[in-house]
Order: structure tokens, then C-alpha cells, then sequence
């Protein structure tokens, strides 16, 4: 029950889904690369899902369909958020463990539950659900409407219901210890970015995700005893389905976007966070404006909460409604634009250090930033009714929630690995992986936004049999092939990230000179973090390369008492006796001087 170990099985588990959705990808990237060539190996491989060695279509739209789903809820979701704060919250803020272990743990078996019924859907004789990672009625709501809307769907939805409570359960725990056991000295103004984007992280999540609870059990409903919140009166195949009389499936999308927009930053905070550790550590920089980009981070929470209709405006809403979610999806760029400005003030002039890490929370600004541009054209109503499901909006979410979290997400495991195993992770393959990666990520997205303004909408099985859409063909076989070389890479990060384990550079306490608490804990782990008693506090994270100071690094554990040379009037917030004690140092620094 121990929360490192916790974390090790979300992030192994994270990992080993993360795979199953790349090949998923490349399954189907290589039917948009070659729509009307047969490979017999893939009979072979998939049988029934790929007669003749094509693609079945509507195999092809489960594979859509399991590939989204899996990076947004397993991957980005329980991966990223499940791995850095059972990491990173009991060992930054001080506590021995989560407020509750036992919950923790259930999180964890609940998370494992959830994937193995996702992925047993393959095995059901129709295939998994089909209906895109959005589950729209009527396809996820008339178990007869396609093939993946039957079984498949079911055990979708059941998937869900795990996933989600394993999410409750880890969320109340986090919140609940960031508020709880913080250690002495570490009040909210002292606690590393990394934890308030994990905490805010938590609350985004109790409070959106039992929004789609409710969505997905008023979907079962509709689907097993024939309520119609839903559905309205539906004909297949020239007669009718059932007698549904009042439903609306615009019903369905407003609870879904109510979680599914806080689902975006659910996914990015936590990036963000870890970005920000590891570009001060590696800058040797204190973070820029620290308390501008914890009340960005609080900004963006309260308002990814107002701003889920610029996914509906397609859906015949009102006008006027449009426009005021058009201006607060519009107003949420703000706080985002915070953060990018603080995270290239925070780079500037700094002392680099190109670890992978670096190079990943670096890349994730970049992707954020590509990404981000993007964003503004989507939450515009006009541009946006053009644009709505075309490879534009592919393109703007894989940089801007995709490439940028998993980056966030690498830089974490690249810089916390030494803290999980007591080793470190090999330099020269992660350089390797980043620059494959990046570039390879950018191959695939970046021609993806052309495709969109031309009109060429997603999800389609082959454009060959649309004249205006067969010369992005040769678009599409280069995004393929691009696609497999970052593939490619992240079989690099897997041999590395094994061998390291065993084999790895054994750690010392501190490899980084970084500040933060969990680096003061032994590199042998046992269940308590510190022997005796937890480590005081009595400064914020981010004391790098400060004037005066011995070492480019303060600990937040080093009393000012012992640091009087580099103190600065500020760091006496809310401490009248520390800050007389420093001015009468000061003092008599300055009459010995003039007595020299």
C-alpha cells in the first residue's frame, strides 16, 4: 500500500497501455496510408477484423474509437495524474504516506480492472465499441446500431464506470493530503508547482467526473430498458426502433463536455506542473513569478468549468449562448499565455542543463504553444462550424492535450526515474528518444492542420472515393510513415527504461541539486519516506543560484538562520522576528565592513 509503489504500477500500467494504443494507431494510420493494398500479414494477425487483409470499417472505427480512449482516460488520466502524485504529493508536502493507503490502493486495482475489461472488448464477437472516444446516442445508445455499439459499448461503458470510481478514490486522497498532512513549515506558498498542479488536478476531477457518471448511467438506461433520455423517435432500416418519445442526445453531449473540457486540463495541469520543476531545477533558476502561475493554474480550473458548448456549436445552439462560451473559452487563453511567458522568463539567461528531462518539459512548452495557437480558431464560433470535425481539430488536440502531456509526462519519468528505482535512466537514449519524437510528432500533426482547412474530415475509412480528397493520399502515406518512426522511438524509451531499472547508474540522494523534500529522503525505499522525524520547512522550493548563497541550490530544509548572506526581505513573509533578526545582521555586516 505504500504510495511509491503505487505509483510504480500506475506508471507500468500507463506505459503498457500506452503501447496498446500506438499500435491501435498505427493499425489504422497504415489503412489511411493505403486504403486499397491488402497485407496479408494483417489477416494473420487480426483474422476476422481484417478479411483479405484489409481492414474491416467498422474494425477500423473501433480501433479509432479504443486508440482515443485509451490515451485520454488510461494514459494521460490515470498514467500521468495516478504516477506523479502518489509520487510526488506525500513526498513534496512532507506525510508519510496518503491520507487514506487503503483507498489509495483500490484506486490503483480499480484502474487495472477498468483497462483489463476495455481491452477484453477485443474478444467479444462483434469488437469493441465503435462510436468515437466521444460515445455519442444514438450509436452508444441502440445496442443494434452498428456492431460496436452492442457488447462492445457494454463493456465500454462498464470500463468507465471502474475507471471513474478508481479517479474518485485517488482524487479525495490527494486532496485530501496536500490539505492535511503537510509537514511543519510547508504552508500552501511553499509548496512546489508540482503539487498545485496535482492538487487543482484532483479537484477538476471530483467534481466533473461524477458528471459523466450520471451521463453513462442514463445511457444505460436507454440502452437496457428503454428510457429515452437520449433518444427521440429513431427509424433503422425503413421502421422503428422503439417508441422513444422526449429524448435529445444534445442532452448526452452537454454532460459529456462538462467532464470532457475539465478533462483537457485534467490532463495538461499535471504536465504543466512537472514542466515547471524541471525547467527551475535545470535552469538553476528560481521559477518565474511563482504566485502568478499558481493563481493561473486556479484561473484555468474555475474556468475549464464554464466553457464546454464551444464543443456544441455545431449541435444548433443559440446564437447568444454561442457567444458567451466563445468568450470564455476566448478568456481561458489568458491564465495558459501566463504560464508560457513564465515558463521562457524562467529559460532566459538560465545556467541550462540539457537532460532529457529538460529537453522534454522544453519540448511540451513547444507543443503547448503550437497547440495552443490553434485553440483560439476552435473557440471562435465562426471559424469553428468550418472546422468542426476535420483533421484540424485532430491536429490541434494531439499537439495541444496529446504530444504536450506526454512530454510533460516524459520529462517527469526522466527526472523522478533516480527517485522510483534508486538509478538513473541512460542520457544518451533519451536523447534519442526526444529528438525522434519530437520531430516525428511534428511530421504527423503539423500537415494534419491543412488537411482540415481544405475540409477533410476525420474518422472516414478512405478518402479514395472522394475526387477533392485523393491528393492528400500521398499526405497521408507521409504522415504514416512519419508516425511509425516516432513509434519507433518510443521502442528506444521502453528498452531504456527496463535496462535502467536492473541495470542502471545506481543514484545518490540528490543527482539534480534540486530543492524540493523528496530529495532529502533516503534512496532506499521502506514505507515512511524519512527515518525519525519528517524534515521542517522554512522556504519555497525554488531558492536556485541566489546571490550571495555558497551552493546554486538552497534545500527547502536549510533554515534562513543559516543563510543570512543570500536572504532577501521577502523571503520574511509572515515571519516579523526572522526578518528583525536579518536586519540587525545586515546591520552589523555593514558597521564591520566600515570598520575595515
Amino acid at each position: 500500500m505504500d504510495h511509491k509503489m503505487i505509483a510504480k504500477q500506475f506508471l507500468v500500467t500507463g506505459i503498457t497501455m500506452a503501447f496498446i494504443a500506438m499500435i491501435l494507431s498505427i493499425l489504422f494510420r497504415i489503412q489511411l496510408a493505403y486504403p486499397d493494398k491488402a497485407f496479408p500479414l494483417m489477416e494473420t494477425l487480426l483474422g476476422r477484423f481484417a478479411p483479405g487483409g484489409r481492414l474491416d470499417s467498422n474494425f477500423y472505427l473501433s480501433l479509432v474509437t479504443i486508440h482515443g480512449t485509451i490515451m485520454v482516460f488510461f494514459v494521460l488520466t490515470a498514467g500521468l495524474s495516478g504516477t506523479f502524485a502518489n509520487l510526488l504529493i506525500p513526498l513534496q508536502v512532507g506525510a508519510r504516506d496518503m491520507a487514506s493507503p487503503f483507498m489509495n490502493m483500490l484506486s490503483y486495482w480499480f484502474f487495472l480492472t477498468a483497462s483489463v475489461i476495455m481491452l477484453s472488448s477485443f474478444l467479444v464477437q462483434k469488437g469493441p465499441a465503435s462510436g468515437g472516444w466521444t460515445i455519442y446516442p444514438p450509436l452508444s445508445a441502440l445496442p443494434k446500431a452498428m456492431p460496436g455499439s452492442g457488447m462492445g459499448m457494454t463493456l465500454w461503458l462498464i470500463s468507465m464506470v471502474f475507471f471513474i470510481a478508481s479517479s474518485l478514490m485517488g482524487g479525495i486522497n490527494y486532496v485530501s493530503t496536500v490539505l492535511n498532512m503537510r509537514t511543519k513549515g510547508m504552508d500552501l506558498w511553499k509548496m512546489p508547482l508540482t503539487v498545485w498542479a496535482l492538487f487543482l488536478t484532483a479537484v477538476l476531477g471530483v467534481l466533473a467526473f461524477p458528471v459523466l457518471v450520471a451521463g453513462v448511467v442514463l445511457l444505460i438506461f436507454d440502452r437496457s430498458f428503454g428510457t429515452s433520455f437520449y433518444l427521440s423517435e429513431i427509424v433503422l432500416n425503413g421502421s422503428q426502433v422503439q417508441p422513444y418519445e422526449g429524448g435529445s442526445p444534445i442532452l448526452f453531449q452537454h454532460l459529456f463536455w462538462f467532464l470532457g473540457h475539465p478533462e483537457v486540463y485534467i490532463v495538461i495541469m499535471p504536465a504543466m506542473g512537472i514542466s515547471s520543476e524541471v525547467m527551475s531545477v535545470n535552469s538553476r533558476k528560481p521559477i518565474f513569478g511563482y504566485h502568478a502561475m499558481v493563481y493561473s493554474l486556479i484561473g484555468i480550473t474555475v474556468l475549464s468549468f464554464i466553457v464546454w458548448g464551444h464543443h456544441m456549436f455545431v449541435t444548433g445552439m443559440n446564437p447568444f449562448l454561442g457567444g458567451v462560451f466563445m468568450i470564455t473559452t476566448l478568456i481561458i487563453a489568458v491564465p495558459s499565455a501566463v504560464k508560457t511567458f513564465n515558463w521562457l522568463a524562467t529559460l532566459w539567461r538560465g545556467n541550462i542543463r540539457f537532460t532529457s528531462a529538460m529537453l522534454f518539459a522544453i519540448g511540451m512548452v513547444s507543443f503547448f504553444i503550437s497547440g495552443g495557437l490553434t485553440g483560439i480558431f476552435l473557440g471562435n464560433a465562426a471559424l469553428d462550424i468550418n472546422l468542426h470535425d476535420t483533421y484540424f481539430v485532430v491536429a490541434h488536440f494531439h499537439l495541444v492535450m496529446g504530444s504536450a502531456a506526454i512530454f510533460g509526462m516524459l520529462a517527469g519519468v526522466y527526472h523522478w526515474f533516480p527517485k522510483m528505482y534508486g538509478r538513473l535512466m541512460n542520457e544518451k537514449l533519451g536523447y534519442l528518444h526526444f529528438w525522434l519524437t519530437f520531430i516525428g510528432a511534428y511530421l504527423v500533426f503539423f500537415p494534419m492542420h491543412f488537411m482540415g482547412l481544405d475540409g477533410v474530415p476525420r474518422r472516414y475509412y478512405a478518402f479514395t472515393e472522394f475526387e477533392s480528397m485523393k491528393r492528400w493520399l500521398s499526405v497521408n502515406t507521409f504522415i504514416t510513415w512519419a508516425a511509425i518512426m516516432s513509434a519507433l522511438a518510443q521502442v528506444a524509451f521502453l528498452i531504456n527504461f527496463v535496462y535502467s531499472i536492473f541495470w542502471g547508474k545506481k543514484t545518490t540522494q540528490n543527482p539534480w541539486q534540486a530543492n524540493t523534500l523528496e530529495w532529502t529522503a533516503p534512496v532506499e525505499h521502506f514505507h515512511g519516506n524519512w527515518v525519525g522525524e519528517i524534515p521542517t520547512v522554512y522556504r519555497w522550493p525554488y531558492d536556485y543560484s541566489k546571490p550571495g548563497a555558497e551552493d546554486d541550490y538552497i534545500p527547502q530544509t536549510v533554515p534562513l538562520s543559516q543563510t543570512m548572506s543570500s536572504n532577501l526581505p521577502h523571503d520574511f513573509e509572515d515571519n516579523p522576528t526572522g526578518l528583525e533578526a536579518h536586519n540587525k545582521w545586515t546591520s552589523t555586516q555593514k558597521a564591520n565592513e566600515e570598520v575595515k
